[in-house]
């Protein structure tokens, strides 16, 4: 972790997070990426929300969310439907839930604890505000190397029950999170046919938080 810092997101740093995002999932439909325009957004709305690793003067990690409720009754949704407009609309202050709506960190700077750093400092974030917990769509990219013989459904069990790794997945289960059902067309990727996971996180200092 040696050199790296974590700052707000600014104005400033909204080229460089668009880039970072572009590079991160080259599979994903450009359209429904956080871009330039939604970095800014994000700037004015809620920069507490909104994390930026820097190495020297290199954006070489990012975490973006907003403040949100939530119905766990109707948990289907997509990425642009839940965060509205520049993925950053529908935040409310007053909002249960953390939505975690990009996570990135550059290929070059991978296993250098740059992702766990940003999920602790999101469930900082999170107990500080006494938040219900973080809530997420979790991409699945190992999922496209099976799913010609399997379901989404059938490959999120079998990672949550360790019989398979999914980068994106697995890490995540690692890091407290529960996986609690698939998502259908959450972001248009032709490589895993558009699945997530939703995934949640609960508020340990909230006995009542996990109510499903």
């Amino acid at each position: 972790m040696s050199g790296l810092r974590v700052v707000q997101v600014t104005e400033a740093l909204a080229p460089a997070c668009g880039a970072l995002e572009r590079l991160c999932f080259p599979h994903a439909d450009p359209a429904q990426l956080i871009d330039v325009e939604d970095v800014v957004a994000s700037s004015q709305i809620f920069p507490e929300g909104f994390f930026v690793v820097l190495d020297g003067e290199q954006v070489v990690g990012q975490a973006a969310g907003i403040f949100l409720d939530f119905d766990f009754s109707r948990p289907q949704h997509s990425i642009i439907s839940i965060t509205g407009a520049h993925q950053c609309g529908n935040h409310r202050p007053d909002g249960a839930w953390y939505y975690g709506t990009d996570m990135a960190v550059h290929p070059d700077h991978r296993r250098r604890g740059i992702g766990r750093m940003l999920y602790e400092l999101r469930k900082d974030l999170v107990r500080r505000h006494g938040k219900r917990g973080i809530l997420a769509g979790a991409s699945i990219p190992g999922f496209a190397a099976h799913k010609h013989v399997m379901s989404a459904a059938e490959y999120i069990d079998r990672v949550v029950g360790g019989e398979l790794y999914d980068p994106t997945l697995s890490f995540q289960l690692h890091n407290g999170f529960r996986a609690v059902t698939p998502l259908e067309n959450y972001l248009r990727d032709e490589a895993i046919d558009s699945w997530a996971a939703l995934i949640v996180w609960d508020n340990p200092d909230l006995r009542e938080a996990k109510q499903f």
